[in-house]
């Protein structure tokens, strides 16, 4: 799978264990930055991270700041992008299946790596389901982004 795998300096050390990760997992990992720890700015890598994902350059996205708020509120400005914050598994997995959810955000400074692979694993294997009441909720979701679009 290509993923691609972005964040700040807050994400930065839990996005090295990840990219390790995904990588002996057998995945194409893009690293769209930050590149060290000096301070930089959320919002940078989640624009950076979506235009990969709108443009098809991925098959899905992980993005990665101190507790993951602020990466996912950038993140879900942008239309067509669906991040969820999930620090569970069952919001990894369920927000694919339900919500199309093609970009996960996690918090760096709020869970460890064990759980962040666990988290990954769900949402990697994770599959959109279909369902008329989701494909439903997905249609309202993109009426309300062409109604706030500036």
């Amino acid at each position: 799978m290509r993923i691609s795998i972005a964040g700040d300096h807050a994400g930065f050390d839990l996005k090295k264990h990840l990219q390790d990760f995904l990588t002996a997992q057998g995945h194409q990992v893009q690293d769209l930055g930050a590149y060290d720890t000096n301070p930089s700015d959320y919002p940078d890598f989640a624009v950076a991270l979506a235009q990969v994902i709108l443009n098809g350059g991925c098959d899905k996205a992980i993005l990665l700041c101190g507790s993951g708020v602020g990466a996912s509120v950038a993140a879900n400005k942008i239309p067509g992008i669906r991040a969820g914050l999930c620090h569970d598994t069952y919001s990894a997995h369920q927000g694919v299946e339900h919500d199309d959810m093609n970009m996960l955000v996690l918090g760096g400074r709020v869970i460890g790596t064990a759980m962040a692979e666990e988290l990954v694993r769900a949402f990697l294997a994770a599959a959109y389901s279909h369902e008329e009441r989701h494909v439903r909720r997905l249609a309202k979701i993109r009426e309300i982004e062409q109604e706030y679009a500036h």
